[in-house]
């Protein structure tokens, strides 16, 4: 919205052209995010104590998460909120791209707020029920797929490209809509998994994030892109905006996250931060990559699936919990050990992600 008023106002003044360069409105747009969290933040507190919307703990998880019953949780409507004011405020509102990953941004917000209203405020420990659930995450994300596959449907938006290779470039054709689906609902679901301590979701996210926002902009420059043999998207530089939004939003966030949590995010905020990454990895055509920067949350996911899977059909788990960040509490890591360890090892998975981009 500001850029298109720096634009006109720009015949009359030529210093208002310098909001026309990315990387100064993707951190303008990284500083407002952060300060409407940091601003909103205590007073969003306030508020869900005062309503007593507090987080429920299952009664066979570790002890020490007994102690956390009654924190407020549903915090992720904050991230939501930031996210959405800044990205309008600093990004090219002409931009498809941008109105796509913020339409998967909401749309999976609003399925994360209804399990959360009726868990927290109907007092319904099912919340909603995992069919309707997985039902409103695939038509979200079938819609998504179904609409960047007709809508842009030119070759290098529709192939599939492996990192170190410069010249394998793999046209999916109708495939591009399975994989889109399975990599937007699926990177959902990982971050919510993940999600079952304090900041442990929300800093990977940023992580991630921050540097799915550096892909993006290098994938949306001809030249860039053309030195570092990775795919050119016209258009999804302008989703470093969107990615600026959600680290900024998501580290405000993290100041009231963090051991001990003063609020929890919720599905409202896991659901929707899950989505929006795999949206924009899809976009910018750089889905393993994604993967491999979020490594925690497949191992998060991969655990949860073995764990099932081995329990019924030999009767026996893996793990003494999972997702597997509760395993290593049971075996007698303190939280914030496993917190910090995980992060750890998601800013080793993201340069070693990001590194991957020149070893080609």
């Amino acid at each position: 919205m500001l850029l298109i008023l720096a634009e006109y106002l720009s015949q009359y003044e030529t210093g208002f052209r310098v909001f026309q360069y990315l990387t100064l409105r993707g951190i303008l747009a990284a500083g407002t995010a952060l300060a409407i969290s940091m601003l909103v933040g205590p007073t969003m507190i306030r508020r869900l104590n005062y309503h007593q919307v507090g987080q429920v703990v299952r009664s066979d998880g570790p002890e020490s998460h007994f102690s956390k019953a009654g924190t407020p949780t549903m915090g992720g409507a904050l991230i939501l909120v930031a996210i959405a004011i800044s990205t309008i405020l600093w990004a090219d509102l002409r931009n498809p791209y941008v109105w796509i990953v913020l339409g998967v941004t909401a749309v999976f917000g609003a399925v994360g707020w209804v399990d959360d209203y009726r868990k927290v405020i109907e007092k319904d420990s099912r919340g909603l029920p995992a069919r309707w659930k997985y039902l409103w995450q695939s038509i979200a994300g079938l819609a998504a797929a179904l609409y960047l596959y007709f809508a842009f449907d030119t070759p290098v938006t529709t192939e599939l490209y492996l990192p170190f290779f410069k010249d394998f470039a793999w046209q999916m054709g109708p495939l591009f809509i399975v994989l889109t689906y399975f990599v937007i609902v699926g990177s959902s679901n990982a971050v919510n998994l993940t999600d079952g301590l304090d900041g442990l979701a929300i800093l990977p996210t940023v992580l991630v994030g921050t540097a799915l926002g550096i892909i993006a902009y290098l994938t949306g420059h001809a030249d860039f892109a053309k030195y570092l043999s990775i795919p050119y998207v016209a258009g999804s530089g302008e989703l470093a905006v969107f990615c600026g939004a959600m680290a900024g939003a998501g580290l405000g966030f993290l100041w009231f996250n963090t051991y001990p949590a003063q609020v929890f995010m919720g599905d409202v905020g896991a659901l929707a931060l899950g989505a929006a990454l795999g949206t924009v990895a899809v976009i910018t055509r750089h889905e393993i990559v994604f993967f491999i920067m979020g490594g925690i949350f497949v191992l998060e996911t991969v655990s949860v699936i073995l764990q099932v899977a081995s329990f019924k059909l030999t009767g026996k788990r893996i793990f003494r919990m999972a997702p597997i960040h509760h395993h290593f509490e049971l075996k007698g890591w303190p939280e914030p050990r496993v917190i910090v360890r995980f992060w750890i090892i998601t800013v080793m998975l993201v340069l070693f992600g990001l590194a991957t981009l020149k070893l080609r």
